[in-house]
């Protein structure tokens, strides 16, 4: 596969639409706009909570750039979070300092009747619309505009739980227990999300990520209809609406079933999570799809030597396919900005 010269175009947006091979290849990092930078904590400071900062389109538009102004990623990642489809659903969210976020519950499907519509989403969401389109104006032309959402048996979990739990034993167990009535909770945070993402497209997000944080927990078989046919879904019709829109799925810790989740959903590029073997997986998937990972993240707090080699590695195992760099997951509120620097220099040269 011939490499491109990605010094002039959006380096990202040309690995996943042709399947090209970038030499340097293009990077950016998960939660990159986040804790760990000074600035984005004055900002945070000044939108007063963590809410108010996702639904403020200036702030969240101001922290969404302050990486690509430090660091010069090749990609910008919209300021917000997959908790804001259940809440624009009609779920209480909120965010407890310290501890993550908090919702009100659903666990059977008569809570279902307490959600709005799907394409009611609007009302609580436009300011998300208003930041992806002043992002579309703001960032660099050779930097391309992510949107997101998190993947509907994700965003189920936090809804059943009312919070994170560490296998998400509360969803599993609805879906065990009333696979019908889930199916419906499924369905319905699938059509918001479709709509939301396309929303998304619509006001200038280039490419759109789908976070499925927690397909790990899941048994092959319920793996197949709780992560793999739903995001089948949200491809599908983004397509129909958005034909050529660039389309990334996060897995995260599918194991081998992330084979089968890149072929069946129709995705461009698989993002890999921290404990996968990245080269066994480019021989196992399609050529053309491209994968993006999967650094440890505690290596960004680490940094040194660790950092660097650990960077080069993959930088070299993954050279002549298409490819982007990024962390296995998000980078943490205790890394080093200075780490970062130090990664890109061990990417960049």
């Amino acid at each position: 596969m011939q490499p491109i010269d990605g010094t002039k175009t959006k380096k990202l947006i040309g690995v996943l639409c042709q399947g090209k091979s970038i030499d340097p290849p293009p990077v950016w990092l998960m939660r990159q706009a986040g804790r760990y930078l000074p600035e984005y904590k004055e900002t945070r400071k000044k939108a007063g909570s963590f809410l108010e900062l996702c639904y403020s389109p200036e702030l969240a538009e101001e922290v969404t750039l302050q990486p690509i102004r430090r660091f010069g990623f090749d990609a910008a990642i919209l300021f917000a979070d997959i908790l804001l489809i259940p809440q624009a659903l009609g779920a209480d969210l909120w965010f407890v300092e310290g501890e993550g976020p908090r919702l009100s519950t659903i666990d059977d499907r008569a809570g279902l009747g307490r959600l709005r519509p799907a394409d009611e989403v609007d009302e609580t969401l436009a300011p998300i619309y208003e930041t992806v389109g002043r992002l579309s104006g703001s960032l660099p032309n050779d930097v391309t505009l992510i949107g997101f959402a998190g993947a509907p048996w994700t965003v189920a979990t936090y809804m059943v739980a009312g919070r994170g739990t560490p296998d998400q034993g509360p969803a599993r167990r609805f879906a065990y227990r009333d696979p019908e009535g889930f199916q419906m909770l499924i369905d319905r945070i699938t059509e918001a999300t479709i709509h939301y993402l396309s929303r998304q497209i619509q006001a200038g997000a280039e490419v759109v990520k789908i976070f499925d944080s927690w397909a790990g927990v899941l048994a092959p078989a319920e793996f197949q209809r709780w992560a793999i046919e739903p995001t089948l879904r949200i491809v599908t019709a983004l397509r129909k609406r958005h034909e050529d829109i660039p389309i990334i799925g996060f897995p995260r810790a599918a194991g081998l079933s992330a084979v089968r989740f890149a072929k069946e959903t129709g995705i461009d590029c698989l993002g890999v999570d921290t404990t996968a073997p990245m080269p066994d997986l480019r021989r196992l998937v399609a050529p053309n799809i491209a994968l993006q990972g999967n650094l440890d993240p505690m290596l960004m707090v680490l940094g040194g030597e660790a950092l660097t080699s650990a960077t080069r590695r993959i930088v070299e195992a993954m050279s002549g396919t298409p490819f982007v760099f990024n962390l296995g997951h998000g980078i943490t509120p205790d890394a080093d900005p200075a780490n970062v620097e130090l990664l890109l220099r061990a990417i960049r040269g």
